[in-house]
């Protein structure tokens, strides 16, 4: 934590310091007085053990446990994807960075959002995306341009940021003004026409004031896996006061994308008379290949303004605030790609693995998600260390506000006044067609709007109970309401349109307990539990039994240990964990049929060990591991889908998944890297039997860089050498493949 000069401390903190200022007038103020003195800034100094950041795959420090904490002090895993790492491997978006990371799977959801899951349970749609601590909705494609590392907790998180879900919480961290003057542009070009450009400017405009620009924009006709790509960002921020007892600092962030969409291929099976076998992906394809319409596409518009003020008490005490508003947009009009039925294919034959052909026929179906969404946060966390009672603390606490309001929209059909846009078949043999229709027609209607207003506080204490002994507990309230209203129109217009509302309030208790043993600077061990919850509001709608049933609840047990090597730039971190959610959401509603019933639970159990940092002075190394050998539903309803059984494996929970990046300097001009990525087999969730099986993967990267001098660097990138055709996203209609071989190639230029 940077520290002020300072004297006696301040007897009373400003009323800005609460609500981000009461004017303008009073950010102008750099330093403030203290009992007839002024308090000198103090440059931020940081002290780290070993280089981060744009220099290194090891990071020591995280902010993700509201305020920057050493990873050693905190009693759960986390896995953190530094700048370097994604510069590395051209890490362009967060999914892609999240890859990186063990134990997580991505669910081709039905309106193209992607769902995260992680240990084998899922992150909320809108629950556990954050973006410097605060909430981040799930309504856009996010893009790394301005992201200084991503922090993946892993575990329950509900304690610090309320409403969530079992695997754990993803925070990206921006780009922040610093006290330097340095300027980086990078071009790239690649495979499929990919043209990217991004500069990141920081400029020094006092002694303790700073500006900080990051832009962005991006072409290519394909991401590897089907999607044109079309995008560009720009990010702002200015802090002064840095290093002062009063630090603010102002940004606005605005991401415009107009992407493709590859809404993904169909499952096919081996033998169509064969009712035991699974179903599987079609290996003849491309991962490249598009059979989707011209006209399909993904536009979505994120702008986020941020203000934030830092008071520093004392070397050990600061209070910051935060208060943020987001407007957000998304208009994806897609479609599925399914086989036509028999009587449509050659022969007049179903379709299976020995029918598939070049002329086997394709239907497109249509698949819209147009939606808007406003927030706004103010969220204030205070953060100490003290002696009392004989004993040290480390205390944080705060409290958080927030407002949500989403409006979806829909397409009126020819009989409710609007038009009809039938889309045409094609076959496997005509991939990229250019098949199009005038999605501008269509007519839009409001379907429905929900809004949510929740607020919640917290405090967490980690106490030194004796020498190498740490104890940590937490508690958080929140409180949420959430109001869903729908609107519906007869099938034949004209017709009055009907509203039918939901409303539900949430009251809950969210608990973190831990045990740190730190016997040298070296080893930390650690024991944790927690536990989280989840609303039936989390997707942003409710229907007559959603809106009656109470969270489900979890909880997670890990035990897990970080070891430095003796030069400290070498770390590895172990755990073992076990998830639990207990109370599960069914579709079977209960006897008197006004809720759900909670009468699900599902458990999954595993290994995990990350690596990262330099083994000598020219290796460097990254690697993420899990081994998730049980993933078992313990109690169900009468649910027959597969993953959903007693004692089935959920889908989206494969046994093995990690990574593993290397990079050497040769000389000091020619550094090389190579990597792998792989995962075993596993199946989406939700699916009849038998169960549909993505088989087991590896890919491999390649890396080679050159120095020209100090101020130019050449990068080639060559990604999925060998082509590989696997899934990476699942969902029970569907696949969307990984990108196939992509090479591309950067000249980075500092000045």
């Amino acid at each position: 934590m940077a520290a002020p000069s300072q004297g006696p401390e301040r007897a009373a903190l400003p009323l800005g310091a609460l609500m981000l200022a009461a004017s303008f007038s009073s950010w102008a103020q750099t330093t403030a007085p203290t009992e007839g003195r002024t308090l000198a800034p103090v440059t931020v100094k940081e002290q780290a053990e070993a280089p981060e950041g744009k220099d290194s795959v090891r990071a020591t420090e995280t902010s993700i446990g509201k305020g920057k904490q050493a990873l050693r002090d905190i009693p759960q895993s986390i896995t953190v994807v530094t700048e370097k790492l994604m510069d590395d491997r051209n890490l362009d978006t967060v999914k892609d960075a999240l890859r990186q990371t063990a134990g997580v799977t991505f669910q081709a959801a039905e309106g193209g959002e992607e769902d995260i899951r992680l240990r084998g349970f899922s992150l909320a749609t809108t629950g556990d995306i954050f973006l410097d601590g605060m909430r981040d909705p799930a309504f856009y494609d996010r893009d790394n341009f301005n992201n200084d590392r991503l922090e993946v907790l892993r575990g329950s998180a509900s304690m610090l940021f309320g409403r969530g879900s079992t695997g754990g919480a993803v925070n990206q961290v921006s780009k922040v003004p610093r006290l330097v003057n340095e300027n980086e542009v990078t071009t790239t070009l690649g495979s499929h026409n990919y043209k990217r450009v991004t500069g990141d400017f920081n400029i020094m405009t006092g002694e303790n004031a700073a500006l900080r620009l990051n832009a962005m924009a991006t072409k290519a006709d394909s991401n590897g896996a089907g999607s044109s790509i079309d995008k560009k960002g720009l990010a702002a921020a200015y802090r002064f006061g840095i290093g002062t007892a009063d630090e603010f600092s102002a940004s606005l962030y605005y991401l415009d994308n107009h992407n493709g969409m590859n809404y993904g291929m169909p499952w096919i099976k081996p033998n169509a008379t064969d009712t035991t076998a699974a179903n599987t992906l079609i290996g003849s394809l491309d991962p490249d290949t598009y059979y989707g319409m011209a006209s399909d596409y993904n536009a979505g518009k994120a702008t986020i303004g941020s203000l934030s003020h830092t008071h520093r008490f004392s070397h050990d005490s600061e209070l910051k605030t935060q208060f943020r508003m987001g407007s957000f947009k998304r208009d994806q009009r897609a479609g599925t790609v399914r086989f036509a039925n028999a009587a449509s294919q050659p022969g007049g034959v179903a379709v299976d693995l020995s029918t598939f052909g070049p002329n086997t026929v394709i239907n497109r179906g249509t698949q819209l998600k147009i939606q808007d969404l406003d927030t706004v946060q103010l969220q204030t966390d205070f953060n100490t260390k003290f002696e009392a009672l004989g004993v040290k603390h480390a205390l944080i606490t705060g409290v958080d506000i927030s407002q949500e309001k989403k409006t979806q929209y829909a397409a009126r059909n020819a009989a409710q006044g609007g038009v009809d846009l039938p889309k045409p078949t094609t076959t496997f043999g005509t991939p990229n067609d250019g098949a199009s229709i005038n999605e501008g027609l269509r007519v839009l209607r409001t379907s429905n709007q929900f809004t949510a207003n929740a607020w919640g506080i917290y405090v967490q204490d980690l106490v030194e109970v004796a020498p190498h002994w740490k104890v940590l507990g937490g508690l958080r309230y929140d409180n949420m309401r959430g109001n869903y209203d729908a609107f519906g129109i007869p099938n034949n217009a004209p017709g009055p349109v009907t509203t039918t509302s939901y409303q539900q309030k949430i009251s809950e208790l969210s608990k973190r307990f831990g045990v740190l043993y730190q016997p040298n600077a070296l080893q930390s061990f650690h024991f944790s539990y927690g536990t989280s919850f989840n609303t039936s509001g989390d997707t942003y709608s409710y229907n007559a039994l959603s809106a009656n049933t109470d969270p489900e609840q979890s909880e997670n047990i890990e035990f897990g240990a970080k070891i430095d090597s003796a030069d400290k730039r070498f770390t590895t971190r172990l755990a073992i964990f076990r998830a639990t959610k207990k109370n599960e959401r069914n579709t079977d509603p209960d006897t008197a049929a006004t809720r759900l019933l909670l009468s699900g639970k599902r458990h999954t159990a595993g290994f995990e060990i990350d690596v990262s940092g330099r083994l000598t002075p020219k290796w460097e190394v990254y690697g993420s591991y899990m081994w998730m050998p049980v993933a078992r539903v313990d109690q169900a309803s009468t649910a027959t889908t597969v993953g959903n059984r007693v004692g089935d494996r959920p889908g989206l929970s494969p046994r093995h998944s990690g990574t593993v990046w290397s990079t050497y300097q040769l000389t000091p001009q020619w550094r090389v890297g190579g990597g792998l990525n792989f995962r075993s087999a596993q199946s989406p969730a939700d699916v009849t039997a038998p169960a549909w099986e993505a088989p087991a993967f590896v890919t491999a990267d390649l890396l080679a860089e050159y120095a020209i001098n100090q101020q130019f660097i050449v990068k080639a990138n060559l990604t999925n050498v060998t082509n590989k055709l696997y899934g990476e996203s699942l969902y029970r209609g569907h696949y969307v493949p990984g990108a196939g071989r992509l090479l591309q190639v950067s000249l980075t230029a500092k000045f």
